[in-house]
């Protein structure tokens, strides 16, 4: 395994173990994941934003 993969698979397994803590301590809830999946689509999408498609999900 060359140095990049290990410390890309090293960064990743950080990643995902701060997300499972923030989980856990309620640092991260459904409703910021909501809204950060909200703020992502009108990123991405947003020139169906600007033709006046809603993108909010779940309401």
């Amino acid at each position: 395994m060359s140095r990049w993969r290990l410390r890309a698979l090293l960064v990743l397994i950080y990643v995902v173990v701060g997300v499972y803590v923030g989980w856990v301590y309620d640092y991260i809830t459904p409703g910021l994941l909501r809204d950060l999946a909200e703020a992502l689509l009108a990123v991405f999408l947003w020139f169906l934003v600007l033709l006046g498609i809603d993108l909010r999900i779940g309401g």
